[in-house]
Order: structure tokens, then C-alpha cells, then sequence
């Protein structure tokens, strides 16, 4: 059977390998004092809180389960937008916010709408690889700039200006960033959006993991920037709903009548019932556990970073959002005998069973050196962690 350019094109995603290998292992040590710990995938370990999951069940008790318009429900457009309004203080009206079949949906409506064939996204390295495929898919080409702890591994507008090229079609950023969960500063992201415009560009960022922002410098919306500003967004991080398959995009209102078109004749809609549930995310008893669980967060990452480095393994910067650490084990692979990050990761798994992931899915720039590891579990999990660690690597 021949297959398309466009599908060899798309790397392997290794987090997902490594996930399969690690599952795998998990059965085997099953039932013993050690079983698998797993700080390798990027999904809150919390669930949809009590009203969201009852709001489910009572849309497919009514019925309320038919298809919506592309754009999304109404009123979910309209809690979202009252969501910028309250939370981070930006007026985003409901008629620019595109409901999607999660953020991935979002990012892929986006790259349909606004590159052709052979145009360049500019990209920090490291940066989420699944990004990068989106622009593959849409014929367009990734090109991955690499960025260095003192730029908290985020583009910058030198950068941006240096790397921009007649084949340039604009930027995608994220803020905070996986692998990273680093963000952007704000005057540094106006500088980005200011080189992009004058240059006939867009500015698209993956705002993902803005609801889990633990510092005041960096927790802002891009779209308090410029209402052309591309922001793409999802309910699966902050709000605890990965398998639900539901995120949105802030888009100009020139846009909108493109991303309908196209998200009308790719998706149709985005989950009914996930969208009917969503609208409880807002309400204040709801509200109220996602800030309590983003302090479980922080109170994560405050514990976890610091142990990490106490191991060895540096953490050049802080994350200031999300849920990872993004760790050298130059030194740690030393110790164990092994080179590189992707040898030290199954190793790691194989006599730790803690599985993490190494840093080949996230760019081309010095990948050897770095593994993720992510924090979205408990803290007795990552408790254990750092013992089996501190034991394996003396």
C-alpha cells in the first residue's frame, strides 16, 4: 500500500512509545514492592469535578446530545468569554471564540486557515511536537529555533527578526510551554508580536496551560496584546477534562467565517455532551476546586524541583506553569553508564520503575541532554519517586 509524503513526513510520537514500553513493564512488576510510577505523560491526574460530571449525565438523561453548530453552544461561547473577563481581565467577546474538538482541533483549523504550501512557522526548540506536525499537515514547514535556559527556553523577538525569512509565515509560541512550563514575559511577547506584524505575519500561541500559572509575572493572555493575536486554549489542563476532547481558539472576527467553513466540513461540531458539561466548569463551587487543585500544583512543583537538582539533575529554570520539569541528566547518565537522555530514561524505567520521557520529542537541539518529567501525580508518587531516584543514583 503507498502512502501519502504528507503522513512519512509525521514523526513518531516517542511519549507515546515510551508510554507503551512503560505499561508494558507496568505488568510485569505488577503486585511487587516497586510497581511502575508513571511522571511521562502530560494529563492531570484529577478528573472532571462533581458538577461537571453531573451536568454530563443530565445532558444524555434530556437528550441534549444532537449536534451543535460548528462554532460551539451559545452559552458555552459566552462563559468563556466571561471567563477572560473575570480571570484575567481582557474583554474577548463571545462572537471571535471557536468551540473545538479539543486544542489539537484548534491548532489544526488554525493551520488550514492561514498557511499554504511551503510557508515556515517559526518555533522555539524545544517546543510540543505535535505542534510542529500540524503545520507538516498543512503543508506548511516547522522551523525550530533553538532557545537556551536564559531565554527560559522561549522565542525572542531578536530571534524571531534573525530566524524570519521570505518563506515566514509568523510564529507559534506556547505559554506556558511543555516541555518547559516556562512562559513568555509579557513585554517580550509584545516585542514577538510587534516583529510578525510588521512583517505581514501571524502570531499564533498555545495558551493551554495559562489556567495553571503559579507566578503573577507571567500568568496574562496573550489577547490582552492584540485582538490578532491567534490563542488556542482547551478545557482538558486547568479544567481536568482530557478525554473529553473539547478546547476553543480566539480568533479575529475576520477569521471566523473561515475556521466555521472548515470546522463545519472536518468536525462538525466539537462533543455535544462534553460542551453541555463544560458550561458547569464556571460555576464558582467548581471554580473553587480547580484553585484548589492548582495549588496542589504549585505545592508539586515547589517540592519536586528543588529534589530533582538535589539528585543531580539540574532544572536550569523553574517552570512558572503546567505541571513538568525539563532536567539535564548529563551528569545522572554518567553515573548510570549511559549516554544520552533517551538510554537514561530506560534505565531509569527498567531499575527505578519510574517511567519519564526523554527528550527526543521535543526538537533537534541538544536532545540528548534533557528528559520531562511531569508532575501530574500525587505527591506520595513523587515522594517515592525521589527515593527510588536518590537510591538508583547513589
Amino acid at each position: 500500500m503507498k502512502f501519502s509524503s504528507r503522513a512519512e513526513r509525521i514523526d513518531p510520537f516517542y511519549v507515546m512509545e515510551v508510554a507503551k514500553a512503560a505499561q508494558a513493564m507496568a505488568r510485569e512488576v505488577a503486585g511487587t514492592s516497586e510497581p511502575m510510577i508513571f511522571l511521562n505523560i502530560g494529563e492531570p491526574d484529577f478528573t472532571a469535578p462533581p458538577l461537571v460530571q453531573e451536568a454530563a449525565a443530565k445532558a444524555v438523561r434530556d437528550g441534549a446530545t444532537q449536534y451543535t453548530n460548528a462554532l460551539g453552544l451559545d452559552a458555552l461561547r459566552e462563559r468563556i468569554s466571561g471567563w477572560y473577563q473575570s480571570r484575567l481581565g481582557v474583554d474577548v467577546p463571545a462572537r471571535r471564540i471557536v468551540v473545538t474538538a479539543g486544542a489539537s482541533a484548534a491548532l489544526h483549523l488554525a493551520c488550514l486557515a492561514l498557511i499554504e504550501r511551503g510557508d515556515e512557522i517559526l518555533m522555539p526548540d524545544p517546543s510540543y511536537p505535535c505542534n510542529r506536525h500540524f503545520v507538516s499537515a498543512a503543508e506548511g514547514r516547522a522551523v525550530l529555533v533553538p532557545t537556551t535556559a536564559a531565554e527560559r527556553y522561549q522565542l525572542s523577538s531578536d530571534k524571531v527578526q534573525a530566524a524570519w525569512t521570505d518563506k515566514t509565515r509568523g510564529v507559534l509560541l506556547a505559554s506556558p510551554s511543555n516541555p518547559t512550563g516556562t512562559s513568555i514575559a509579557p513585554a517580550e511577547l509584545r516585542r514577538i508580536h510587534e516583529v510578525v506584524q510588521a512583517r505581514g505575519g501571524v502570531t499564533m500561541i498555545d495558551e493551554i496551560y495559562l489556567g495553571l500559572s503559579y507566578e503573577e509575572e507571567f500568568g496574562h493572555t496573550a489577547l490582552a496584546i492584540d485582538e490578532n493575536i491567534i490563542s488556542i486554549n482547551s478545557f482538558s489542563k486547568y479544567f481536568n477534562m482530557t478525554g473529553w476532547r473539547l478546547g476553543w481558539m480566539v480568533v479575529p472576527d475576520a477569521m471566523v467565517p473561515v475556521v466555521e467553513r472548515l470546522a463545519q466540513n472536518l468536525f462538525i461540531c466539537a462533543s455535544t455532551v462534553s460542551q453541555q458539561a463544560a458550561l458547569a466548569c464556571f460555576e464558582a463551587e467548581s471554580i473553587a476546586e480547580y484553585e484548589r487543585r492548582r495549588a496542589e500544583f504549585k505545592a508539586r512543583r515547589d517540592y519536586f524541583i528543588p529534589a530533582l537538582r538535589s539528585l543531580g539533575l539540574s532544572v536550569p529554570v523553574m517552570p512558572d506553569g503546567a505541571f513538568y520539569a525539563w532536567a539535564d541528566c548529563t551528569d545522572a547518565a554518567q553515573r548510570l553508564g549511559v549516554q544520552g537522555s533517551w538510554d537514561f530514561a530506560l534505565e531509569v524505567m527498567r531499575r527505578a520503575h519510574v517511567a519519564i520521557t526523554p527528550g527526543r520529542d521535543f526538537g533537534s537541539f541538544e536532545p540528548e541532554r534533557f528528559v520531562r518529567f511531569s508532575t501530574a501525580n500525587s505527591m506520595e508518587q513523587l515522594q517515592e519517586s525521589v527515593a527510588r531516584l536518590r537510591k538508583l543514583l547513589g
